[in-house]
C-alpha cells in the first residue's frame, strides 16, 4: 500500500480526543463564553439623560448629569417637560442632596454618597443581553435594586432602571469625559 494511502487509513482508524476533535470541527463543546465585566464610569463626565416616567404617572424629563468622582461631587440639572424652571439636584459623597429652584430648597440624606465608578465591580449578578432601544446591551442588577444596561460595542450605559420601575433612565449622550 503507498505510504499516503496507509497514512489516511490509519488516521481515519485512529479515534481523536475531544480537544483534537474540536479544532477539527468533529464535535466537542466550544470554550465557555466569559461572563462580561461591567465597565468603570471615566471619574468625570457630562451626560444628557432622558427619562420617561409616564408609565407611572409621571412626567418627561431631559436632565444634564455633570458628574465629578476626584471633587466627590454629582449635579443634575432637570428639566420638566414643557416647564422654563429647572430643578437641580447636587449630590454629594456624604450622602448629602441638595434640590433647589427658583423658588424653593430642601436638603436631603441619603444611607449612600455618590456611586464610586466601579460601582457595579463588586456584588452585580450578569443577567445576559437583551436589545434595548436599538443597543445590543449587557445586563446587571445590583441588590435587586437596579438593572443596568450597558452597550456590548461602546461600553457605555444605555439606561439604567431602579427596583420600583418609577425612574427608568436612558443616557441618550455621553457629552464629554476626562479620562
Amino acid at each position: 500500500m503507498p505510504p499516503l494511502l496507509l497514512l489516511l487509513a490509519l488516521l481515519a482508524a485512529t479515534p481523536l480526543s475531544g480537544a483534537a476533535a474540536a479544532g477539527f470541527g468533529g464535535g466537542g463543546d466550544p470554550p465557555p463564553t466569559p461572563t462580561p465585566t461591567p465597565t468603570a464610569w471615566p471619574e468625570q463626565f457630562h451626560a444628557v439623560v432622558f427619562t420617561n416616567l409616564t408609565e407611572s404617572g409621571g412626567r418627561l424629563q431631559l436632565i444634564d448629569l455633570y458628574y465629578d468622582w476626584p471633587r466627590g461631587r454629582n449635579l443634575n440639572i432637570i428639566r420638566n417637560q414643557l416647564s422654563g424652571n429647572p430643578l437641580y439636584d447636587v449630590e454629594w459623597n456624604n450622602g448629602t442632596s441638595y434640590y433647589f429652584d427658583s423658588a424653593s430648597c430642601r436638603t436631603v440624606r441619603f444611607p449612600v454618597g455618590l456611586l464610586p465608578p466601579d460601582w457595579l465591580a463588586n456584588g452585580a449578578v450578569y443577567l445576559g443581553r437583551e436589545k434595548v432601544d436599538g443597543f445590543d446591551c449587557h445586563i446587571w442588577t445590583k441588590v435587586d435594586f437596579i438593572w443596568y444596561y450597558e452597550d456590548v460595542v461602546t461600553h457605555r450605559p444605555v439606561r439604567w432602571n431602579f427596583y420600583n420601575g418609577t425612574l427608568p433612565r436612558k443616557l441618550t449622550e455621553l457629552i464629554s469625559s476626562a479620562s
